[in-house]
C-alpha cells in the first residue's frame, strides 16, 4: 500500500484518510478508548462508593454488642490496580477444575479496624473515627467526580473540535 502525503494539511495523510480523487476526508474517524481516556477514576469511584457503604454500616452498628468495625483499604486496592494485580494467577489444565481465580469481591478485601479504646460490650466502632473517615471519603468521592467531569468535558470538546 502506497502512502500519499498532502502537504497542505501539515500532517502526513495516508491513503486510509483520503477519498476518491486523492483529497483528504474532512471527517476523521477515531475510536475513543475510554479506559485510556478515563484511567482509574471509574474504578476509584466504585471503590469509594463501596467504602461509603462499609463506613455507613459501621456507624449504623455503633451500639450493636460485639460488632466489629470494618474498613476497605482504598489506597492499597487502588495502588494494586495501578500496578496490576500482584497476586499470581493460576491456570487450570482441565475444564472440570475449580476456578483458582474467582472474581474479586468486596468481602475478601475488608479488614477489621483496630479500636483505639474497645468497649465493654465488644463493639469496636468509634463513632468519631468513623464519621471523620466518612467525611474524608465523601470529599474524595466528590473530587473524583469533578476530575471525571473534567475528563468528559475535554473529550466532548475534542470531539466537537473546539
Amino acid at each position: 500500500m502506497k502512502t500519499q502525503v498532502f502537504s497542505d494539511r501539515g500532517a502526513g495523510w495516508h491513503v486510509g484518510c483520503s477519498v476518491a480523487g486523492g483529497k483528504p476526508d474532512p471527517v476523521i474517524r477515531m475510536a475513543i478508548n475510554f479506559d485510556n481516556a478515563l484511567g482509574l477514576t471509574p474504578y476509584a469511584l466504585q471503590l469509594l462508593g463501596q467504602r461509603t457503604a462499609v463506613l455507613a454500616n459501621n456507624i449504623a452498628n455503633a451500639n450493636t454488642p460485639n460488632y466489629k468495625a470494618r474498613e476497605l483499604p482504598f489506597q492499597a486496592m487502588l495502588s494494586e490496580a495501578m500496578n496490576g494485580d500482584a497476586r499470581e494467577s493460576m491456570a487450570t489444565t482441565n475444564a472440570r477444575h475449580i476456578d483458582a481465580n474467582p472474581t474479586s469481591s468486596i468481602e475478601g478485601d475488608l479488614r477489621y479496624r483496630v479500636p483505639l479504646m474497645p468497649a465493654i460490650d465488644g463493639n469496636t466502632v468509634d463513632v468519631h473515627v468513623e464519621q471523620a473517615a466518612f467525611a474524608e471519603n465523601a470529599l474524595q468521592f466528590q473530587a473524583s467526580l469533578r476530575f471525571l467531569d473534567g475528563r468528559f468535558r475535554g473529550l466532548i470538546s475534542a470531539i466537537r473540535g473546539e
